[in-house]
C-alpha cells in the first residue's frame, strides 16, 4: 500500500524560518569533531559519536565507530585511527593528511516492520537488511508490513581551503549539497543548504536545527525551516557554537517487494564560528 509522503509539497512559498523552545528529551544521533576548520600541513582531529537526550552530551549510548566511512578531499577512501566504543560514546581520531574538505559519516539502509504468524504480531530484528528477509519471514506469514529507510549521518572538516569534492550527490536517498559551504558558516550570515531527493531538489522538506548545550541554556535553541521549490532552506544562527541538523521524508519509491514506505534522513553537525 502507497504511503502518504509527508514532504509537505504545497511548501512551495519562500523559506520560512524561526526559533523555538526545544521539546522534552528525546534520543538523538550525532557525530561531534572537536573541529571543522584546520590549517598547516596536516592535522588530527577526534570525533565523538553518540545517541543520547542532551544533544553533544554522551548520557544514552554510543554508535560503532568502525561504521564511520571517510572520504578524502579528491573523492577517494580515507580511514579512522584509534577507535574505541564505550559504554555511552564512540570515539575515533582522523588524520588529515591533503589540503581541502573531507567528508566524514555513516549511512544506515535497513528495513523494519513485521508480520502476523498463528495470530501474533511479530516484528522484525532491529538493523534487518534487505538481503536477510526471506530468512526473517517464515513460511506461513501474513499481514506483511515492511518500509525501507535509508539513514546518512555526517559532518566535514576542511584543511586548509574548502573544496566540493565530496559534496557530489550519489542520487541515492536524502543528501544535502550546501550552498553555504558547511566550514565556512559565521554567526552574523546565514546559511543556505541544499537538498536532494534521488538526484531532484527536495521541496518542502521540514528541517531541525539545534545548538549544542542546551543543557545550560534557560530557553534551548532550536530552528525550525522547510526546504523551497529547488530544495533550499536559509537558517539564521543564533550565535556561534556546535549545531545539529535533521531532515527526514517519506514516501512510496521502496525498492523491496512488500516495502509500502521508504524512510529517509539526514543528519549533521555545523560549527559555526564568531565573526
Amino acid at each position: 500500500m502507497n504511503a502518504k509522503s509527508r514532504l509537505v509539497l504545497a511548501a512551495l512559498a519562500p523559506v520560512l524560518a524561526l526559533a523555538t523552545a526545544v521539546p522534552a528529551s528525546a534520543h538523538r544521533m550525532w557525530l561531534l569533531p572537536s573541529k571543522t576548520v584546520l590549517s598547516g600541513d596536516d592535522a588530527w582531529i577526534t570525533v565523538d559519536a553518540a545517541v543520547s537526550n542532551d544533544l553533544f552530551e554522551a548520557n544514552h549510548r554510543p554508535l560503532d565507530p568502525e561504521q564511520v566511512e571517510v572520504e578524502m578531499p579528491d573523492g577517494s577512501k580515507g580511514a579512522i585511527a584509534n577507535p574505541m566504543r564505550g559504554e555511552l560514546r564512540g570515539t575515533f581520531d582522523v588524520h588529515l593528511t591533503s589540503q581541502g574538505t573531507y567528508r566524514i559519516g555513516m549511512e544506515r539502509a535497513g528495513i523494519f516492520g513485521g508480520y502476523m504468524l498463528n495470530g501474533e504480531r511479530k516484528r522484525l530484528p532491529r538493523g534487518a537488511a534487505a538481503g536477510d528477509i526471506a530468512k526473517l519471514i517464515p513460511e506461513g506469514a501474513t499481514d506483511v508490513n515492511l518500509a525501507e529507510t535509508i539513514m546518512r549521518n555526517e559532518v566535514f572538516v576542511t584543511l586548509g581551503t574548502p573544496t566540493e569534492e565530496v559534496f557530489k550527490p550519489s542520487g541515492k536517498g536524502l543528501e544535502m549539497v550546501p550552498v553555504t559551504h558547511p566550514d565556512d558558516l559565521v554567526a552574523n550570515e546565514p546559511g543556505v543548504f541544499r537538498f536532494l531527493i534521488d538526484g531532484e531538489p527536495a521541496a518542502g522538506l521540514k528541517l531541525t536545527v539545534i545548538k549544542g548545550g542546551g543543557r545550560w541554556l534557560n530557553t534551548p535553541i532550536e530552528i525550525s525551516a522547510t526546504t523551497d521549490a529547488k530544495g533550499e532552506a536559509t537558517i539564521a544562527w543564533q550565535d556561534a557554537g556546535f549545531y545539529w541538523l535533521e531532515a527526514e521524508a517519506e514516501d512510496d519509491k521502496a525498492a523491496l517487494p512488500n516495502a509500502g514506505k521508504r524512510r529517509l534522513g539526514y543528519i549533521t553537525t555545523l560549527e559555526v564560528l564568531a565573526p
